[in-house]
């Protein structure tokens, strides 16, 4: 093993995984070099008063436990399912880990989510930003080549937050889709569910899926369907009509653009009147309701369940890398992969 590498392996063994702290005096978000995770995040409501308006826990110990179902984090080397753990690439198979069998899921069994990453800076000035980096070995989780990672959080202004997600493979070609995972509830992380948010997402197409929740290569429109938030509505209103709740890939094809990015996603909560603006560069995006999350022990004692959050999750389309009509998800040495999300926090 070369020195540098040997150095760099010890140097990740020392690390610990810690709570980082942003904040401009309007917006204060705290994330942990474990899986680049949001814990809490705070921006004000109508009366003015701050609240947090993220799931998570106080401290990095349940994380490290696996008592988050992602609760916060950044998922990878691919987001979503690959169905069975199975796909070819360049004529070889490759079998990636079945932590939710029959698929793989976020990554498997050890995801990005669940690495201590290096904290590479760390500005607390007038745009504060901390920037992760994390090198993911060829072979992890069953994936081909070696992957350089960086994540950088940054509060633009005062009430927003931008997420700029980087990977360039070193030698080997390889999937990759990044998603930030974390459970908004915009009335604050302890107000119980999210079913009177109204939400309205650029879309006009889902890719449905099968009885395993992997997208079945189709492209289906939504109008005239419960999965129909090309107007903004009510989570609530038809979402007794789709199972266990929303949890499924739009195509983000219809939303202005602003600096390269889409319009993906805007949530507004009537209570407080706070509004989520989403903008991304993504072709997809998970809108999950956090159907699983099952008396889940939370900040301050707040407990949560079914539907305590929502997740905008922007993506490559899952099961991209065994649907060839979805947009490849494979990335060349030295080409370099990039998710960028806009964050952007107003009362309304």
């Amino acid at each position: 093993m070369p020195i540098e590498t040997e150095r760099e392996t010890e140097s990740m063994a020392d690390q610990k995984a810690e709570i980082f702290e942003l904040n401009n005096g309007t917006m204060r978000v705290l994330i942990s070099n474990l899986g680049c995770t949001i814990t809490s995040l705070s921006v004000p409501g109508k009366d003015g008063k701050s609240a947090d308006v993220v799931l998570g826990f106080d401290s990095v110990e349940p994380y490290l436990k696996g008592l988050a179902p992602y609760f916060g984090c950044i998922v990878g080397r691919v987001a979503n399912r690959i169905k069975d753990g199975k796909f070819t690439l360049n004529g070889t198979d490759y079998s990636v880990s079945l932590n939710r069998p029959p698929n793989s899921l976020h990554g498997g069994n050890k995801g990005y989510d669940k690495q201590i990453w290096q904290v590479a800076e760390h500005k607390k000035d007038d745009k504060p930003s901390i920037t992760f980096k994390y090198h993911s070995h060829d072979g992890e989780e069953g994936y081909p080549g070696s992957v350089s990672v960086t994540a950088t959080y940054t509060l633009t202004s005062s009430t927003t937050m931008q997420l700029d997600m980087e990977a360039v493979p070193e030698n080997k070609p390889t999937p990759i889709s990044l998603a930030q995972h974390t459970y908004w509830n915009l009335a604050g992380h302890n107000s119980g569910d999210v079913l009177d948010h109204r939400v309205q997402i650029w879309a006009n197409h889902i890719t449905p899926v099968d009885e395993n929740t992997v997208p079945t290569g189709e492209i289906m429109p939504v109008k005239g369907t419960p999965f129909d938030f090309t107007a903004e509505r009510r989570v609530g209103e038809s979402i007794h009509e789709v199972g266990l709740g929303y949890d499924h890939n739009y195509v983000l094809d219809c939303g202005e653009e602003k600096e390269g990015l889409k319009h993906a996603a805007k949530v507004r909560d009537p209570s407080s009147s706070r509004v989520l603006n989403l903008w991304s560069n993504a072709p997809g995006m998970q809108f999950y309701t956090g159907n699983y999350v099952d008396c889940v022990q939370g900040k301050g004692g707040a407990v949560y369940n079914k539907h305590a959050g929502l997740c905008l999750e922007t993506q490559g389309f899952p099961n991209a890398i065994n649907t060839p009509n979805f947009p490849s998800v494979v990335v060349q040495p030295g080409e370099k992969y990039r998710n960028t999300m806009l964050f952007e926090f107003s009362v309304e």
